[in-house]
């Protein structure tokens, strides 16, 4: 071998130095959120439902994962400057907004048509009518004006809990993976980590749709870990926080606020619809395998180097 072919080796070890403190940071990082989710797991749990405290409980945990990505981003570079906070161009804005009702809507629309679920609920919609003002108003009238107010106005109370989620998987620990591993695992992992954060809650809690629990489980990782692709991708191709705080604020907000309550449970109706429903699972995998094939579409990251601490 050449000198010239040589290997430079201060890169390969300025490289591996800086793998191996990413690594340290994501377990300080998963360490933290456990830590603080403990504490309103173990709340809501000895209560047995999401709604204890006022829902503060929830909002608590929601914002675990936020404040540990903080706290470790913090301890390691001193600022909290590269965390993605710029806001991404407008087109990413409108897709953080539309894709979730892009993969949702047809999962629904599926089930009326063929009777798994029915459409409408006049029941629920004659509260709404009643809470809003509208008991005057034809049904038809109502029904639109529910899903425009809900589904934009809504959205505000909506990101301010989704945003202390986005802040940790993908404001902090998605960019820290893209550091020392491909798009693959960088979306598998952390739509892992993202579903087993979730799972106290559903064996132990009231969140869940009352199914049998291993189908419950099970479409509900598959639908995480797949929506996870979609996530990933969105930050990493837009560099900002605020796509992932999109697009969950508006996966919660039509899936809870809009789809399922309009929806007439059939028997076998929560099988296919919902967060543990076959549906969204289905559309998890689409969505992976979709965002997957353009993974080559994204910039590729700094090379790794080491922090100081």
């Amino acid at each position: 071998m050449s000198i010239a072919s040589a290997p430079d080796v201060s890169k390969v070890q300025r490289v591996g130095r800086g793998q191996s403190e990413a690594w340290h940071r994501i377990s300080v990082f998963v360490a933290l959120t456990a830590a603080f989710s403990a504490v309103f797991w173990f709340f809501i749990i000895e209560m047995g439902r999401l709604g204890a405290g006022h829902g503060l409980y929830v909002t608590g945990l929601q914002w675990s994962p936020g404040i540990a990505g903080l706290l470790t981003r913090y301890h390691y570079e001193k600022t909290l400057t590269y965390h993605g906070w710029k806001w991404p161009p407008l087109k990413y804005q409108f897709l953080g907004y539309l894709l979730p009702i892009a993969y949702i809507a047809p999962v629904y629309a599926t089930a009326w048509i063929t009777g798994v679920g029915g459409f409408y609920d006049a029941s629920f919609l004659a509260a709404e009518k009643t809470a809003f003002g509208w008991s005057s108003l034809p049904d038809g009238l109502a029904l639109i004006l529910y899903v425009v107010f809900v589904g934009t106005l809504g959205m505000v109370p909506s990101c301010a809990t989704a945003l202390g989620e986005e802040i940790g998987w993908r404001g902090f620990l998605v960019p820290e993976l893209s550091k020392v591993t491909g798009f693959t695992n960088v979306a598998l992992i952390s739509g892992a980590g993202w579903a087993v954060w979730h799972y106290p809650l559903l064996l132990f809690g009231d969140y869940n749709a009352g199914t049998p629990r291993v189908f419950m489980m099970t479409c509900f990782t598959i639908g995480v870990v797949g929506l996870s692709f979609l996530y990933s991708w969105m930050r990493l191709a837009s560099g900002s926080v605020w796509t992932g705080m999109l697009l969950h604020a508006s996966h919660n907000l039509f899936v809870e606020s809009i789809f399922d309550p309009l929806t007439i449970d059939a028997g076998k109706t929560r099988l296919v619809t919902g967060e543990f429903g076959a549906g969204l699972a289905v559309a998890g995998v689409i969505v992976a395998f979709l965002c997957w094939r353009r993974r080559h579409d994204l910039p590729v990251p700094d090379e790794p180097v080491q922090f100081e601490a």
